[in-house]
C-alpha cells in the first residue's frame, strides 16, 4: 500500500538539518540569550540583507508585524485601510488592532490577488494605506497599486507572510512598499520552531519605531516613551531562522520546480490554477487550485492517498468577526468563488519525484 502524501511535512526538513538546528539552539542556551538579544539581532541583519533593505525588526509573529507596521505609520481610530478580501484574516487584524477599519476589496479572477481596478472606488477621505498581499507566494500587481496610492497620498504595505524570496520585476518581496510584513509560522517557506515574524523597510525610522513598540515602548530600559507591547522575537527562533535562511534559496528553487511541473502537467479542464505574470517569480508557498466540486475533489484525492487543504474557506469580508461592517455575499464575487472552490495541493521542497507524479496523475484522473 502506498504511503499517504500530506499537504505539508515538516519532519523531513527538520530531520535533514537536525544537527545544525540542535547546535544553534544549544548556542542560545549556553548564552541564555532567550528574549531578543544576540541571535535575534543577528537574524534581523541577515534577513534585511537577504531582502535587500536597510532594516529588519523581528517580532513574535506575523500578525504583530502587521500591527506594528500600521502603528509605525500612525494609523488609528477613524482611519481606513484597504485590504484584500482574499487573504488570511491576520492581514485585517493588523488594521483592526489599531482601531482603524479594514475596507475589503475583491481579488482578480486570474491571479487571485488584490484587484487594482477596484481600489479607487474604495478610497475615501479616511483611507490612509493599502495592504497588498503576495498570496500563496505570488506577488501582487505592485506598480499599479503604488500608482493609485501615490495619486491619493496613501501608504502601501506588503503582507509577505507567504512570499519569502518572491520577486516582482527582479526585486524581493519586502523591499517594494513602505514596509514588508513577514510571518515565520511553521509551514512557511522560512519558518521558526514556534512563532515568529518581522518587518522589513528601507526607512530606518520605521524600524527604530517598531523596535521601540515591540520592546514595551522603550529605547532605554525602564523609560517608556509610548505605549508599547511585548512582541520581541525569541533568541531561539532567531538562531533557528539563521540556519534555515542559508537554505532558503535551495528550498525555493525546489518549490519552483514542483510548481512548474504542476502547471505544465496538470491538464484537467476541471482544475483551474493561479496565473503567474511574467514580471514576477512566485515562490509557491501554496499551490492552490479551484474545482467545480471541492468536496468531491478532496475525496477523490484522499482515495488516492493524497491529502489536500483549503486556503481559505471563508473570505475576510464574510467572517463573523467583521459582520458589523455590513458586507454581504456578492460584494466580492471572485474571493467568494475561491473560498467555495479552493483546494491546496501538496507543496513542500522534500516531495519526491514519485509523489509529485502521483499528485499530477490523481488530478488528471478527476472526473468531477
Amino acid at each position: 500500500m502506498e504511503e499517504r502524501i500530506s499537504r505539508i511535512d515538516l519532519k523531513r526538513n527538520v530531520t535533514a538539518h537536525w544537527e545544525e538546528y540542535q547546535e544553534a539552539i544549544s548556542n542560545v542556551m549556553r548564552e541564555t540569550a532567550f528574549s531578543g538579544g544576540k541571535y535575534a539581532d543577528q537574524f534581523d541583519r541577515e534577513f534585511a540583507a537577504y531582502c535587500g533593505v536597510k532594516g529588519c525588526s523581528g517580532v513574535n509573529n506575523g500578525t504583530s508585524a502587521l500591527h506594528c507596521a500600521m502603528l509605525a505609520l500612525g494609523i488609528g481610530p477613524g482611519d481606513e485601510v484597504i485590504v484584500p478580501a482574499n487573504t488570511y484574516i491576520a492581514t485585517a487584524w493588523g488594521v483592526t488592532y489599531t482601531g482603524a477599519v479594514p475596507v475589503f476589496v475583491d481579488c482578480t479572477a486570474d491571479t487571485w490577488e488584490l484587484d487594482p481596478d477596484l481600489i479607487e472606488a474604495a478610497v475615501t477621505e479616511r483611507t490612509k494605506a493599502i495592504i497588498g498581499v503576495h498570496l500563496y507566494g505570488q506577488p501582487f500587481e505592485f506598480n499599479r497599486v503604488k500608482e493609485i496610492a501615490d495619486r491619493y497620498g496613501l501608504y502601501v504595505v506588503e503582507d509577505c507572510a507567504q512570499a519569502h524570496g518572491a520577486l516582482y520585476e527582479g526585486r524581493k518581496a519586502g523591499s517594494l512598499g513602505e514596509m514588508g510584513c513577514f510571518s515565520f509560522y511553521p509551514g512557511k517557506n522560512l519558518y521558526a520552531f514556534g512563532e515568529g515574524g518581522c518587518v522589513t523597510s528601507d526607512n530606518e525610522d520605521y524600524i527604530r519605531h517598531i523596535n521601540r513598540l515591540k520592546n514595551q515602548g522603550c529605547d532605554v530600559r525602564y523609560y517608556h516613551d509610548e505605549v508599547g507591547y511585548n512582541m520581541r522575537l525569541e533568541g531561539i527562533q532567531g538562531a533557528v531562522l539563521s540556519v534555515s535562511l542559508k537554505y532558503l534559496d535551495e528550498w525555493t528553487q525546489r518549490r519552483i520546480e514542483i510548481g512548474n511541473r504542476y502547471l505544465r502537467e496538470i491538464q484537467n479542464p476541471l482544475i483551474q490554477m493561479q496565473c503567474h505574470p511574467e514580471n514576477t517569480q512566485t515562490v509557491f508557498h501554496l499551490f492552490v487550485v479551484t474545482t467545480p466540486d471541492r468536496e468531491r475533489f478532496m475525496k477523490h484525492m484522499e482515495e488516492a492517498g493524497i491529502y489536500c487543504d483549503m486556503h481559505y474557506p471563508v473570505p475576510c469580508h464574510l467572517q463573523k468577526a467583521y459582520a458589523g461592517l455590513g458586507y454581504r455575499r456578492g460584494d466580492c464575487p471572485n474571493a467568494e468563488y475561491l473560498a467555495e472552490h479552493c483546494n491546496s495541493l501538496p507543496m513542500y521542497p522534500e516531495l519526491t519525484e514519485e509523489e509529485i507524479l502521483r499528485v499530477i496523475e490523481a488530478c488528471n484522473s478527476f472526473k468531477g
